[in-house]
């Protein structure tokens, strides 16, 4: 069951990169695959809630500032009909610094099957710490404070 939703969101996150420096977010093919109305929160617990396809486009456009060799690498993957969830430790490089992830996304799907909730689950204090650099420091953009 799910099968065709669960490639749906296969291809939805290759389109983040391939680990490459110079691949960066697919923008264009990521929003065709969201419904106009579409919710995305950041991080759970605690992150902003983006909501609809122009606030989602500058969000991304954002993160292609300081965010490269970006490859998220499911490694469980669980769907029904409307809903997709994945097990991902993604890798990427954020203000360049190593920046690899282990995190829960939930996508939930429309009738057209397109998503229209977006929901990571991420321990942002782990991947700051990974990298070297404090929490607040990420979250304001300037991602280069020690925490040393």
């Amino acid at each position: 069951m799910g099968l065709k939703q669960e490639n749906f969101i296969r291809e939805f996150c290759e389109c983040f990169g391939n680990g490459s420096y110079d691949s960066r977010a697919d923008v264009n093919k990521i929003l065709s695959m969201m419904a106009e109305d579409v919710e995305w929160q950041l991080w759970v617990p605690g992150g902003p809630v983006i909501k609809g396809k122009p606030a989602i486009r500058a969000e991304l456009e954002r993160q292609k500032s300081f965010l490269c060799n970006n490859k998220c690498n499911i490694i469980n993957i669980l769907s029904s009909d409307t809903l997709v969830m994945t097990e991902r430790k993604d890798d990427a490089v954020m203000y360049e610094r190593d920046a690899p992830h282990h995190m829960v996304a939930v996508y939930a799907l429309n009738e057209q099957g397109l998503i229209r909730e977006w929901r990571e689950y991420l321990d942002i204090l782990d991947m700051t710490q990974k990298m070297g650099v404090s929490a607040e420091s990420a979250a304001s953009g300037r991602g280069t404070d020690s925490i040393n």
